[in-house]
């Protein structure tokens, strides 16, 4: 799979380099007016880039397709428990690793691969349901194409791309823009239910394993799973069964340990402030019975409007760990 930009374009769209911009006639005498005449010269050839890329992909029908195929094909190896391997040397390389670090922004699962590297052993890093781009053509029209690639595959992948998004990026000046105002609400930090995948086992046949509870958890935004629709298990959960040496094991077996039931679910409803969720947990604590129920562990049923248990929150993500300890 390829990010060319098809150099071959019919002929309308091809535009002669522009000629270095006028200056304004309001131009700083203080500045030397040849870097300003350069700068606006690139500038101008930039935005012919884009603006040249756009037509293609609004008229050109293989250019059109071509870019289909790539958000199918990401799709599909992210379906499958995959990732994308973006390669390229140089600039095109450069490009790659910011594709990535977008892609990885909203959960689409990635990495680089250096090409000299890859035949060095990192070729290891792929599998059969992995996708390889490579990105070529101007930078400009490259980081273009990237960027409108990974939101038009983010939009096929998860049901709300600016939460996911925010999840993995609270930190910075974009984060900050998209965090929601005011007091945080357990809606905010909460897991909706529907979202949580329900484990499936790799062989019809047979009932699931623990690898196919890990291999869920990995395709899951958020890392949670359901064993079942009534059960759900919890991101920290997962990560404990990964230390388990035989992961063949028959998840039924060990659900019951790890997997919490919707009636054990506490509630809380989600439109309380994640502070007032925090003090109400503490003075719990402060009994015995308290300490019970509300422990490492335990899964905060978030609930909505309707009285049903929407959402679910780890206590973790409400208390510190320090605080749970008996």
């Amino acid at each position: 799979m390829s990010l060319s930009t098809h150099a071959k374009t019919q002929q309308s769209f091809i535009r002669l380099p522009p000629t270095p911009p006028d200056l304004l006639d309001g131009l700083d005498k203080n500045v030397d007016s040849e870097n300003i005449e350069v700068a606006l010269h690139v500038l101008s050839v930039e935005r012919d880039t884009l603006s040249n890329l756009h037509d293609l992909y609004l008229s050109d029908r293989v250019a059109q397709r071509s870019f289909n195929l790539a958000v199918n094909a990401i799709n599909r190896s992210w379906s499958r428990g995959g990732r994308v391997i973006v390669t390229g040397v140089g600039k095109s390389g450069k490009i790659g690793k910011k594709f990535v670090a977008t892609l990885n922004s909203l959960a689409i699962r990635s990495a680089f691969l250096h090409p000299t590297e890859a035949m060095h052993g990192d070729l290891g890093m792929v599998g059969p349901a992995f996708g390889v781009p490579a990105p070529t053509s101007s930078t400009t029209a490259a980081l273009a194409l990237t960027d409108a690639l990974t939101l038009a595959v983010a939009r096929r992948l998860h049901s709300d791309p600016k939460r996911v998004f925010l999840l993995h990026h609270p930190g910075g000046a974009i984060g900050a823009r998209m965090a929601p105002t005011g007091p945080q609400l357990m809606a905010d930090i909460s897991i909706k239910v529907q979202d949580v995948p329900v484990v499936t086992p790799r062989l019809v046949q047979e009932g699931a394993d623990i690898q196919d509870a890990i291999l869920t958890a990995a395709r899951s935004v958020s890392g949670w799973v359901r064993p079942s629709p009534e059960t759900v298990i919890s991101p920290r959960q997962i990560q404990r069964l990964g230390c388990r040496a035989n992961l063949s094991q028959p998840l039924s077996l060990i659900a019951p340990e790890i997997a919490v039931e919707e009636v054990d679910w506490i509630s809380i409803e989600a439109a309380n402030s994640v502070q007032e969720a925090r003090d109400w947990i503490r003075r719990m604590r402060q009994s015995s019975r308290g300490k019970t129920f509300l422990k490492r562990g335990t899964i905060i049923g978030t609930v909505d409007a309707q009285r049903c248990k929407s959402g679910v929150v780890e206590i973790e993500s409400i208390l510190s760990e320090e605080e749970l300890v008996d």
